[in-house]
């Protein structure tokens, strides 16, 4: 058996990548394919996607445009160029769309989802729905969340995208329902699964989140401010898939809080982490040196929560393989970290995209099998009131010889940093770590428990266990 030790050890640094190119048009055009055909499985005349500046991963995904400041709609048809209609400040944006410099979707000008007090020229949006979606047609909506039977009474009814542009789609439409699905869910989505080019594009954003998140961390003193330390982290020019978490002092229960003034002390817990798009990068821990720095009751923290976490992380790296059920995944981990001690009430791992959520085929009963070419969040968040939490959340790809092997062909450095991540985990961590899994990250296998000690990192290691130990972690040692 494998017991938690506390060694010193190096954060890996397998280099820089390249900047990926962004999708070309054959991926576009692609998309675009994939998502006529999924309308006209489900025997939709029109798809009607919505976006903003908090829910622009679908509409992305779609054109390769992102709404900046406004709203926008993207009008797909059976056959035909489709309509991107942006509001004043994004019309000349959808250049950046393959689609739209190809000549292969029509740009419509509607200034009412332009901002308040700006010029109102243009189409009206009930011109826009009246030129653009024939009377009586089936029509499929989709934003960013649809709902399950239980939730609300009709889930195909309930329709999150702003009312108005819901009545004008009534008035024209014999049905208009909630496909959202379509884009999002964890079995038949779309977005569910990526290709090679994506998993490039993915690598890049987990490497500038893991590297600021480690400036960050290394540059953790006792006395600065959480602002002096967020702003260590150097942030990148990604674009954020979430504001960057910063929660310690008076604000250590509020996960979700950003910088707010508080001031780095010894013995306090901490959390944080650095979301781009693509990629979420966080860790939970102490700001100390050894366990003498925590709270009295809290010095067994090795022992009793950061140790059996890793030990359960392992279990979860080598679940990650294409078949697994998500249901096997969720019970397993809920037994590996009993909710009296550990406190998980999310899913223990979800799909993630340009939003940082997608979905999850991780919960509870799910037969949803794990699928080559899922990115996966090892988003598995323990709590306790007297041990704070623990984390070591980065990205991965779930992927088959097939799909390794195409990453090799065309991205080979992208695919030996993946390789010598995965040996990482496996000989400094002593992680099981399968071949189906791509590490994304230089972070990935990293726990640092005590921050102002960040080289001192958790490894399972072949201990023979100390007889009588409750824990079974008496293998569990402080090397320096």
């Amino acid at each position: 058996m494998k017991h938690a030790t506390l060694s010193t050890v190096d954060w890996p640094d397998f280099g820089r990548p390249e900047m990926p190119a962004p999708p070309a048009l054959a991926e576009m055009e692609g998309r675009l394919v994939a998502i006529r055909a999924a309308m006209q499985a489900r025997g939709l005349g029109r798809l009607v996607i919505y976006g903003d500046r908090e829910h622009s991963a679908n509409i992305l995904w779609a054109t390769g445009f992102d709404p900046r400041f406004e709203e926008a709609l993207f009008i797909i048809g059976p056959d035909g160029p489709p309509a991107l209609v942006a509001g004043n400040e994004c019309l000349p944006y959808t250049g950046i769309s393959p689609l739209v410099a190809a000549g292969q979707v029509r740009v419509l000008h509607c200034a009412s989802l332009s901002l308040i007090s700006q010029p109102r020229e243009g189409l009206r949006l009930d011109q826009v729905i009246a030129r653009e979606v024939a009377a009586g047609e089936r029509v499929g909506t989709v934003g960013w969340k649809y709902w399950g039977a239980g939730e609300v009474a009709d889930p195909a009814a309930a329709i999150e995208v702003p009312a108005l542009i819901v009545d004008l789609l009534r008035g024209r439409a014999t049905r208009v329902e909630n496909a959202t699905d379509l884009f999002m869910h964890p079995g038949h989505g779309l977005r569910a699964t990526v290709t090679v080019p994506e998993i490039a594009r993915l690598e890049f954003a987990n490497h500038m989140a893991a590297a600021a998140l480690r400036r960050m961390v290394f540059a953790f003193r006792e006395g600065m401010s959480d602002f002096a330390a967020v702003e260590a982290a150097r942030v990148g020019g990604l674009p954020l898939g979430c504001h960057p978490t910063f929660a310690t002092g008076a604000m250590a229960s509020q996960g979700l809080s950003g910088p707010t003034g508080q001031v780095l002390g010894r013995g306090q817990s901490v959390s944080f982490n650095i979301c781009h798009w693509g990629a979420n990068i966080c860790r939970a821990g102490w700001l100390a040196e050894t366990a003498a720095d925590l709270p009295a009751d809290a010095r067994d923290y090795l022992e009793a929560f950061a140790g059996p976490y890793l030990q359960a992380m392992s279990l979860w790296f080598e679940m990650m393989r294409p078949g697994v059920s998500g249901g096997e995944v969720w019970q397993n981990m809920m037994a590996a970290l009993p909710s009296d001690r550990f406190g998980v009430t999310l899913n223990p791992g979800h799909l993630i995209g340009a939003d940082e959520w997608i979905s999850s085929p991780i919960f509870e009963g799910s037969d949803l099998p794990l699928r080559s070419g899922m990115a996966m969040q090892s988003d598995v968040i323990p709590s306790h009131p007297v041990y704070g939490s623990t984390r070591m959340e980065d990205g991965y790809v779930v992927a088959d010889a097939e799909l390794r092997a195409g990453l090799g062909r065309s991205f080979p450095a992208v695919a030996a940093r993946c390789e010598r991540r995965r040996a990482f985990m496996r000989e400094a961590i002593g992680l099981d770590v399968p071949d189906t899994l791509l590490p994304l990250a230089d972070t990935c296998g990293v726990i640092a428990p005590f921050l102002l000690a960040p080289r001192r990192l958790i490894a399972l290691r072949q201990v023979a266990p100390v007889k009588g130990s409750p824990s079974g972690l008496d293998g569990l040692d402080e090397r320096r």
